[in-house]
């Protein structure tokens, strides 16, 4: 039996001082990227051109393209600082 290794990520709260800065970023989910003829050997990406949520955010739907069915994480992730 193989022993299995856990890395737990703990994110400390910011620390306050007098000199911060604020950076808002925006993060926005273009093009689907997956391949959808990779089982068969080949490459054919979806025409799906911007992630749609399927449901409202905060549930398992807002993780699901409405155009195209498949994970957020397939489309392109544009970030806007």
């Amino acid at each position: 039996m193989r022993k299995r290794q856990v890395v737990v990520r703990r994110e400390e709260p910011p620390r306050s001082s007098t000199n911060s800065s604020t950076t808002v970023t925006s993060v926005r989910y273009g093009e689907c990227q997956k391949n959808h003829a990779a089982g068969v050997g080949g490459y054919a990406v979806d025409g799906c051109r911007e992630f749609m949520a399927s449901g409202e955010e905060g549930t398992a739907a807002a993780l699901t393209c409405a155009a195209c069915g498949c994970y957020r994480n397939f489309h392109r992730r544009e970030v806007e600082t």
